[in-house]
């Protein structure tokens, strides 16, 4: 889904921050037809201190090994790196510029014809690993099933979805018969063939909807959080946290990931609310709102003004798409 005067892509720092679909607005006052003096640029200069070193970029949707990243120690120059998929070389310069870091980072985002112009490249180059030890077809079939339903749920990036699958396939002691590398193969194949087939959909999904609903709320002075913990019960323990530091929020939104599951399984969607006083009547001014934000995204929500009752989402033809 583009949002307007964003970028495309998801940027990760050392320090464990991550912004999607940042803006890139502004004009530097040299390069008047360049637009990068927006957030994006911001983290390239301040990349260097203390556990914050680097800072990876990913188009959305990612695919598994494309990326464009930069590393930074002190005040000195930027080490600027990209890779094209698995392929056992990476391009790498040293730029002094953060001005021109952001710029070729932005292009790269944008996919432009010479978005790598104006800097000097090398290639590095490193072998690849050796292929995993094939599975046995009953383990493949089930490691497998899981992460076809990882990528319906449609939350959890490639690396996130690799460490869920060896998780998931552990037996009672805590072994899996699937190693990083093996799960691996299989996340990275099933993501691409579920990128190919999200290409067909028509645009805005059920799950687009709910996003412009939920940034809405988060805009409207909401803590409103897709797929946050396990159940209602840890959602509703854990809601507080999200709030601490934020002034003026009045209340709260999420659904959960067995709420995620089952409207991937076609069920609807159950959304919790709340107001940070504890009260009723707060409580119920955040319903209000809360319903009327997947109505204004084209949603049908249902709720009948009890304070103590959720608010429903369906129906929903859940089409997440992947971001990574």
């Amino acid at each position: 889904m583009k949002i307007d005067g964003g970028l495309d892509i998801k940027v990760k720092t050392e320090s464990g921050q991550t912004y999607a679909r940042i803006p890139a607005t502004g004009v530097p006052p040299v390069r008047a037809q360049s637009r990068t003096w927006g957030k994006l640029r911001e983290l390239v200069e301040r990349i260097g201190g203390a556990a914050d070193h680097f800072l990876v970029v990913q188009r959305i949707p990612d695919r598994p090994l494309v990326f464009i990243q930069t590393a930074r120690d002190g005040d000195g120059a930027y080490d600027l790196q990209h890779r094209t998929g698995r392929v056992p070389h990476m391009w790498v310069a040293r730029v002094t510029d953060p001005g021109l870091v952001a710029e070729v980072m932005v292009r790269w985002a944008r996919q432009e014809d010479g978005w790598d112009a104006g800097v000097t490249w090398g290639r590095e180059e490193f072998g690849l690993p050796e292929e995993a030890p094939a599975l046995a077809a009953e383990v493949a079939a089930r490691a497998e099933e899981y992460v076809r339903e990882l990528l319906r749920d449609g939350y959890l990036g490639i690396e996130a979805m690799i460490r869920e699958t060896v998780y998931l396939m552990e037996d009672g002691e805590g072994a899996s018969p699937v190693s990083r590398e093996q799960a691996r193969e299989i996340v990275e194949r099933l993501w691409l063939d579920r990128l190919d087939e999200q290409d067909k959909w028509a645009e805005p999904t059920g799950p687009d909807r709910l996003e412009q609903a939920f940034a809405a709320l988060e805009d409207a002075g909401m803590v409103a959080r897709e797929d946050f913990a396990c159940c209602r019960g840890c959602g509703l323990t854990e809601i507080g946290a999200e709030a601490d530091g934020k002034p003026g929020v009045r209340g709260f939104v999420f659904f959960h990931h067995q709420g995620t599951r089952g409207a991937a399984q076609g069920h609807g969607l159950s959304l919790y609310y709340g107001g940070f006083d504890g009260s009723e009547e707060t409580t119920k001014a955040v319903g209000h709102e809360v319903v009327a934000a997947p109505a204004a995204a084209g949603l049908s929500a249902q709720w009948d003004g009890d304070p103590g009752r959720s608010i429903d989402v369906a129906p929903l033809e859940w089409h997440k798409r992947l971001v990574g």
